[in-house]
């Protein structure tokens, strides 16, 4: 490609509402250009990065044995309705009418319309295992759409879904799917963790996340020192280890509070430890209004609280409950008194002569205890896990903390859309059951946007080769010299016949701007084509990443960069 003929519209400046690295380079870099908050035109070579990481996703998904289709953006509300979700999905799901006021949705995801598909064509076990998937764009309307490419409404993703007879070949398909994402991360170059999950709205009995470390990222990612024991923070276990406590109780002390509604502004007027002040936070799971007490120092984890109670929905409750369960005021609910169910945290268990709300404007009750003061329904693990927290598999190793962003997610459903859609086939015996299912996700956008939030410098981006929209560009340092043209032509056509995915950057600018722009793009390799080096009968050759410059023999070039490149490239 000749990049006078091209169109790539680089930034000097960087855009102010620009947050993460990856967004402020796919923006100068001239790959995307925001068309309204979390929707991007991925232009040219924003889409020759895009579509190679499709590429790439492909050749594993194949080899896996998957099998590629493509189903409508656009989805009617009835199969939505018929799984349940169309009501419990929230407000991310965009809905929208036909001019005959049927309703509709903007996929977010396909379970259902891949489950309507299947239902109708496969009739017997004999046709069965299989996995379908597609790569297409998805809409889901984030509250907060941000991050570029990372956080996006409207996005391109690859989401795969299979279907068995039993949980024995689900698990067969499930291990299937999580190697071939281990083979496309690595693929794509990319250093990444395989970490539990919690399921969220898809559903399932469980899932796996890859989430690729970056210190920009917005996940957390607990593993532990000691083994392989991976979760991000919805779903890390938090042991319960018993404390022994000895204090004696103490009296309940009413505490005037005025304006003090934090756990920090309580903790420093009482002059006490954040560990000694509890939250008591008044929930509603689907219809029930419950409470949740956990310590000031922890911070409370909803999807455990969700799925400890087998809910489909959480959130915390709105003024009116807070004040019919309480008869208080937000910012001072406590445990004695409540009209709700009472959950605590497991490390509530060991503490004594603790502070809690008193459900009372500026109130606060000092030395509180449980099972003396109020009862407690049910104790269980309901905190973020947190730094030096013991693992639940070694029992020895201790937990940290990386930051990580999730690329792909992949889930095994088991019958959760074939029992409410239907979805059986006909067994050995001539009798009907439900598929099992698994569903697979990667986002395409998002794992260009982690590579580059890896592999980046203050020049701009530096892009593996397997991902790299060009892999070399070859650079005429002087366009007006016929023999500097006509040389870095023949290298450019060179390269072409290996079969090297090269350009040549012929445009009638400086070389200071042809070389910052090939910085800022993150080509592999430079091929600088000058007066002053092929007066000797060479040329350069520059690599972006290590920034090494090997001046070379000009026929030599083409040989040489393709060496190099085979070097750079993920083995």
């Amino acid at each position: 490609m000749r990049l006078s003929q091209y169109y790539i519209p680089t930034l000097r400046e960087t855009p102010s509402d620009a947050e993460v690295i990856s967004h402020k380079l796919m923006l100068r870099a001239g790959m995307i250009k925001k068309a309204a908050a979390g929707i991007y035109s991925y232009l040219p070579l924003g889409l020759r990065v895009i579509k190679k990481v499709e590429n790439i996703v492909r050749k594993y998904m194949n080899e896996a044995g998957a099998i590629e289709t493509l189903m409508p953006a656009v989805v009617p509300a009835e199969l939505w309705k018929e799984s349940g979700r169309w009501f419990v999905y929230g407000k991310e799901l965009l809905r929208i009418k036909d001019r005959h006021d049927r309703e509709f949705c903007f996929g977010p995801t396909h379970e259902e319309v891949i489950t309507d598909i299947v239902r109708n064509d496969i009739k017997s076990y004999k046709q069965l295992p299989i996995n379908l998937y597609q790569i297409q764009t998805k809409f889901r309307d984030e509250i907060r759409p941000r991050f570029g490419l990372m956080r996006g409404r409207e996005f391109i993703m690859k989401d795969a879904y299979s279907f068995d007879v039993d949980n024995d070949g689900a698990e067969i398909s499930y291990n299937k799917m999580k190697e071939a994402y281990c083979k496309i991360f690595e693929a794509c170059g990319l250093e990444y963790r395989m970490v539990d999950a919690d399921s969220g709205a898809i559903g399932g009995s469980f899932s796996h996340e890859f989430m690729v470390l970056a210190d920009t990222g917005e996940d957390f990612v607990i593993s532990c020192d000691n083994c392989s024991y991976s979760a991000n923070i919805e779903k890390a276990v938090v042991v319960d280890i018993p404390i022994e406590n000895n204090e004696q109780f103490a009296e309940i002390e009413k505490k005037y509070t005025p304006k003090q509604k934090t756990v920090e502004d309580v903790a420093n007027f009482l002059n006490l430890p954040s560990s000694k002040i509890v939250k008591t936070m008044i929930l509603k799971v689907d219809e029930e209004i419950v409470a949740v007490m956990v310590r000031g120092d922890h911070e409370l984890n909803l999807p455990k609280v969700k799925n400890f109670l087998s809910g489909s929905t959480i959130e915390f409750a709105g003024k009116d409950d807070i004040e019919h369960v309480s008869n208080g005021p937000i910012g001072y609910s406590g445990p004695i008194g409540l009209k709700c169910k009472i959950y605590a945290d497991n490390a509530i268990k060991y503490l004594k002569n603790y502070v809690v709300g008193g459900n009372e404007k500026d109130l606060h009750l000092l030395n509180v205890n449980h099972d003396r003061d109020f009862k407690v329904d049910e104790f269980g693990d309901f905190r973020n896990a947190t730094p030096g927290d013991i693992c639940p598999e070694c029992h020895k190793g201790k937990f940290q903390i990386t930051k990580g962003i999730e690329v792909g997610h992949i889930f095994k459903l088991g019958t959760k859309y074939s029992d409410s859609m239907n979805c059986v086939f006909l067994d050995k015996d001539g009798k009907p059951k439900p598929m099992v299912m698994g569903c697979y996700g990667i986002g395409i956008g998002r794992t260009a946007a982690a590579s580059i939030e890896q592999n980046h410098d203050e020049k701009g981006i530096i892009w593996p080769v397997q991902l790299a929209p060009f892999e070399i560009v070859v650079v005429p340092v002087n366009t007006n010299d016929d023999e500097v043209i006509k040389t870095a032509d023949n290298i450019y056509s060179s390269l072409l016949n290996k079969g090297v995915d090269a350009c040549i950057d012929d445009r009638n600018e400086r070389a200071g701007v042809k070389f910052n722009d090939a910085d800022l793009i993150g080509y592999p390799l430079r091929i600088n084509v000058g007066k002053k080096t092929l007066a000797e009968g060479c040329v350069e050759i520059y690599i972006r990443k290590t920034g090494e410059l090997i001046k070379v023999k000009a026929e030599e070039a083409c040989d040489k960069a393709s060496e190099i490149l085979e070097e750079l490239k993920i083995k």
